[in-house]
């Protein structure tokens, strides 16, 4: 009897980085069963993206349990699609959902993969997401650990249009995300602005702003503040961020989505970390910095809930000099790969 899946779901509503943590998985999954077609369901519209043009993925589902589908009747014709899908195979990594579970019982009778945090000790993200695999028969640990994500061919003409707009064939472009999704984990906008005009002044770099729509009055912070041009999109798609990425020299960054995008394109960080601890999210590949105040007593708390007298000190700790310190020598790596 042959018991390779030919037809599998992953289900993994979730944030940016949380989604791109599972490409290791689907990479996996393709070397264990490389004709099974897999379909990903995912949270968002938005978060969609991060899989249309990955050529692993044969279709992505949205699961808008706030929105879409939180009338049954919506919720019903999802699971009816599900049951239409005929699926072989299910991971679940998203067990605490009751709404998510009725969704696997659409694929009943099949084999269904259920994901645990391990509790006893703290592994990369992507590690804890492939140790499911295991049950498969796979050693999970055998494969690479690198992200994917492959911008459309419409992100990248836009992304060859604005290098070309802008004239920037032979600049060297430092992009910027000063947003993240709780306060407690952003470097503070003043200094973005402060190394903006140093690594302009020093390096002759181009400043690059990225963001979600809802951070364009931190970034227009940034270009107000700024006394050198500043290149600011702001808004712009997933997409569209991770081919303008590609042409990039590095980005400079708090623990957020975009850190992920950049790496899944092969474009080094420099990560500005502080409540949070690198050790399970941080930045995967070669190449990649992280500046993070550890000597203080309460980081990381591993908390978005700051108890410090001083709020964020962990991230105002981190100084605009130690930070342009790791971006030249991070340029310099780059020169001398050329």
């Amino acid at each position: 009897m042959n018991d390779t899946p030919s037809r599998i779901l992953i289900i993994k509503p979730g944030a940016i980085g949380d989604l791109l943590h599972i490409t290791p998985v689907i990479r996996a999954l393709k070397g264990f069963a490389p004709d099974a077609a897999i379909t990903v369901m995912v949270g968002s519209k938005i978060t969609k993206s991060l899989f249309n043009d990955n050529p692993m993925v044969n279709d992505v589902i949205v699961f808008d349990k706030k929105g879409e589908h939180r009338k049954w009747l919506n919720l019903f014709a999802l699971w009816k699609k599900i049951r239409d899908a005929r699926y072989d195979l299910v991971l679940n990594y998203q067990r605490s959902n009751l709404k998510g579970w009725f969704l696997v019982t659409a694929a009943f009778p099949c084999r269904v993969l259920v994901y645990h945090k391990l509790r006893h000790r703290v592994i990369h993200a992507i590690e804890d997401h492939l140790r499911p695999l295991e049950l498969l028969g796979v050693d999970p640990f055998t494969y690479d650990k690198s992200l994917d994500f492959f911008p459309s061919t419409q992100d990248e003409a836009f992304a060859d249009n604005f290098i070309r707009v802008n004239n920037l064939y032979t600049k060297k472009i430092v992009a910027f995300n000063p947003g993240t999704s709780h306060a407690s984990k952003c470097w503070p906008i003043e200094r973005f602005i402060e190394l903006g005009n140093a690594i302009a002044a020093d390096f002759g770099c181009e400043i690059l702003l990225l963001g979600s729509p809802a951070e364009k009055e931190l970034t227009d912070t940034i270009s107000k503040g700024m006394q050198f041009p500043v290149h600011d999109l702001c808004g712009c798609s997933l997409g569209e961020s991770a081919a303008v990425l590609k042409r990039c020299e590095l980005l400079v960054t708090g623990d957020t989505g975009p850190m992920h995008i950049a790496t899944a394109v092969n474009v080094r960080v420099l990560a500005l970390y502080g409540p949070i601890s690198p050790v399970r999210s941080g930045p995967v590949g070669d190449g990649n910095r992280i500046v993070m105040h550890e000597e203080l007593d309460c980081c990381p708390c591993n908390s978005f809930n700051c108890k410090n007298n001083h709020f964020r000190l962990c991230m105002e700790l981190i100084t605009v000099e130690e930070v342009k310190q790791a971006l030249a020598e991070m340029l310099t790596l780059n020169n001398n790969e050329v």
